[in-house]
């Protein structure tokens, strides 16, 4: 069974391989799904701002799949690219930002090594994650608004989540404009919860 194959996610139209999932339920507010183990090829860049470390981490693993391992093996490019944060940051010391892009179907068993010695191979292991969608572009400012208005909502319910990271998730190239999908994941720990929102 591929683990990485063909989705028909609405929000996921740039890419030939996304990640698939099982949507558990769906709420106003958020989705709860479940996602099997997959393997990743990741890189970590310290920077003061997401943006930044983001940015370098991103050319790293572009480089990877476009020739940058052994074999010279060139790679479609992958959907979505998780970058993990954690959710403890100092104004003053810069945080260690973890970036992966799923590696293709083709490549999930014995990927080509990299040939920079800042890149490896991550496993992601089977999950349920609580997830909120918004549009635009994936800033610091952004995800970190909906990462709050994520977990005030997660609160509200009484769901019980890993505090200590969250995942800024993003779908699209940065040459799209119009219509673009970035979700914050945050990985349930224990009994799943899926109330709908009561609305004032």
């Amino acid at each position: 069974m591929l683990l990485v194959s063909y989705t028909n996610s609405s929000f996921c139209t740039e890419s030939k391989e996304c990640l698939e999932y099982l949507l558990v339920c769906k709420t106003d507010e958020y989705e709860v799904r479940h996602y099997s183990p997959t393997r990743w090829v990741s890189t970590d860049a310290e920077a003061y701002f997401m943006g930044v470390g983001a940015a370098m981490a991103f050319r790293r693993l572009f480089q990877y799949i476009n020739g940058a391992n052994e074999g010279g093996f060139q790679m479609e490019m992958t959907a979505p690219v998780l970058v993990k944060i954690p959710e403890e940051t100092r104004m003053w010391e810069p945080a260690v930002y973890s970036l992966g892009f799923p590696l293709p179907a083709a490549y999930q068993e014995k990927p080509p090594a990299p040939t920079s010695n800042k890149l490896y191979f991550s496993e992601m292991p089977e999950m349920d994650v609580y997830v909120r969608s918004y549009g635009g572009w994936m800033l610091s400012v952004t995800s970190r608004l909906h990462a709050h208005l994520l977990t005030e909502e997660l609160g509200r319910v009484g769901a019980s989540y890993n505090h200590s990271y969250h995942y800024g998730v993003g779908y699209d190239s940065p040459l799209k404009l119009l219509n673009r999908h970035n979700e914050v994941w945050y990985v349930s720990e224990g009994e799943l919860v899926f109330q709908p929102s009561s609305h004032h």
